[in-house]
């Protein structure tokens, strides 16, 4: 038993507030666990009524490099007035701290919803936003964060999920196949040298929070070096040919205040959709002796799930395969 505990599992709520109150701060409630797997974040409140988010970061995931390489970033942006939750700095300005054999950061709890996606305000302010995010990001690369690179990445994801138990024979010859096949395609697709700036990296809908038309950016544990359009393509989420275009319209238009943006990276959109699509099965199948992700993703275990994971990634395989450019004529 001993050998399959997982260090997640030592930071017990006592241990939480003890780590916050060893930093000058008193907690007189307990913390609020809050949806996330990859870290482990906690709500908190001080004798003040400020209300906290504490991030422990995952053992072994980035060097301290990176991870001040980010902190780095996000207290340049909110220096610039984008909406961002940078880290709280103690007297020394030190803004990583360390308990427990964890690293873990102090960010201002952000308020609000997430934005609405048929709204076309709503998506001209998120447009605003990130145009706001890469007029900033573009200053300057980052050293030590990583770089988005399709071709390695869907190598590592193809590798990781080959290496378990995951699928039956069937799945497997279906699966080494079609995903060998992606992995040709995103190489051919892979965009030239030089258009990388420094990119939130997982701009979804989980990390925008707002009211009204106003929104903020947190969560930026994924930042790398990527295109501009890997912070825009998750928020085009319609069904049909016409929304999409509304929807990329009302956000380019909001981008384009604050920020060129070059229309030929729309034909990188599907190539990162396949590359999600990949990393996020494999992200599954490595993190799976965390317990908080058989509890919280039990359907992987099952053969249904890598059914209809191989069928999506044969349709994606197909998009791309079938020179499907509606896109690049936007």
């Amino acid at each position: 038993m001993a050998a399959n505990h997982h260090p997640f599992e030592s930071l017990t709520p006592q241990r939480i507030v003890e780590a916050v109150e060893a930093l000058g701060m008193w907690l007189p409630g307990e913390p609020f666990t809050l949806n996330s797997y990859e870290n482990r974040v906690f709500l908190v409140s001080d004798d003040e009524r400020r209300r906290w988010v504490v991030k422990f970061y995952r053992p072994d995931r980035w060097r301290e490099a990176q991870i001040r390489e980010e902190h780095t970033f996000l207290a340049e942006l909110a220096d610039a007035d984008v909406p961002v939750a940078a880290p709280w700095q103690n007297a020394q300005g030190e803004t990583l701290h360390d308990a427990y054999g964890f690293r873990f950061a102090l960010f201002p709890h952000v308020p609000g919803q997430a934005p609405e996606l048929e709204n076309p305000e709503h998506l001209y302010a998120l447009g605003e936003l990130i145009g706001r995010l890469h007029a900033v990001s573009e200053r300057r690369g980052f050293e030590k964060r990583p770089r988005l690179d399709p071709e390695t990445l869907a190598a590592q994801s193809r590798e990781q999920v080959l290496a378990g138990a995951w699928l039956n024979r069937r799945q497997r010859q279906t699966y080494a196949r079609i995903s060998e096949t992606l992995q040709s395609l995103l190489s051919e697709r892979a965009w030239p040298a030089g258009v990388e700036i420094r990119a939130h990296g997982d701009c979804h809908l989980g990390n925008i929070l707002g009211r009204d038309h106003e929104f903020a950016l947190v969560d930026f544990d994924d930042c790398c070096m990527a295109p501009a359009v890997q912070d825009l393509w998750m928020l085009l989420t319609a069904q049909n040919d016409q929304e999409l275009h509304m929807q990329l319209s009302e956000l380019l238009e909001g981008y384009e205040q604050h920020h060129d943006f070059d229309r030929r990276q729309l034909e990188w959109i599907e190539p990162l959709r396949a590359l999600r699509l990949m990393r996020h099965s494999a992200w599954l199948v490595a993190r799976w002796e965390d317990p908080a992700f058989p509890r919280a993703f039990p359907w992987v275990a099952s053969e249904d799930y890598w059914d209809q994971h191989i069928r999506t990634l044969e349709q994606q395989r197909m998009i791309l395969d079938g020179s499907q450019r509606w896109l690049a004529s936007t």
